[in-house]
């Protein structure tokens, strides 16, 4: 049993993106996802363990560089390739090698963490942080204690953020497929209750308009 950083990284949304576009521009758009990934892991010393669908499963020997990977892979990669909106959840600790595969508690919290956070956004463990209580141009934002399915007790999040992020240009998400868009290039804007929202196709701003309810929380 040996210790790593365990990143699983997925597209939000990618269930209602593909009802929204179609199986054959998802299954694109998820290889392109894998395809950029793994051609980033050589930098980090980090090995592509699994896919499952648009999910990715890597290991990540440190934390360090395993928290840059994922601030690259939500923020960076997918820009050129019709910028969907990324999560990444992570944790390190032991884990059981068989098969090429990885197993124990520390790979379920990495997929539980994944799971809990939200399309742009790096979530780890502060136990993970803590291994890395200072790293170059990131800085941690605490999302308190959560509750994540299967776990037994409530657990400390955090999510890392690049310094300066909050004041870059932010891109808006399609509420139908949830696909980043660009609200100077957007196919559509529409307003419902005070709140501006933008679309990457005519369909998905048609799909809105006649059920907007459906789409906002």
């Amino acid at each position: 049993m040996s210790e790593a950083t365990f990143l699983f990284a997925d597209i939000a949304g990618f269930t209602a993106l593909t009802e929204a576009h179609g199986d054959e521009e998802a299954a694109t758009l998820a290889a392109d996802f894998a395809d950029a990934v793994k051609a980033e892991l050589p930098a980090a010393d980090g090995v592509h363990v699994k896919s499952i669908g648009d999910a990715l499963m890597l290991r990540i020997p440190h934390p360090g560089e395993a928290i840059l990977l994922g601030l690259r892979i939500a923020g960076e990669l997918m820009r050129d390739h019709g910028a969907p909106a990324v999560r990444v959840g992570l944790h390190h600790g032991p884990a059981v090698e068989r098969g090429g595969d990885f197993f124990g508690a520390a790979v379920n919290l990495a997929a539980r963490v994944s799971a809990a956070a939200v399309g742009g956004e790096v979530l780890l463990t502060a136990q993970t942080a803590a291994l890395v209580p200072s790293l170059e141009g990131v800085v941690y934002e605490s999302r308190g204690r959560r509750d994540l399915r299967n776990v037994r007790e409530p657990v400390e999040l955090v999510a890392a953020v690049r310094v300066g992020a909050a004041t870059d240009t932010e891109l808006a998400v399609d509420p139908v497929c949830k696909m980043a868009v660009d609200p100077q290039r957007a196919a559509g804007r529409l307003i419902y209750d005070d709140t501006a929202y933008y679309f990457c196709t005519l369909e998905c701003a048609g799909a809105f308009a006649r059920r907007p309810e459906r789409f906002v929380v």
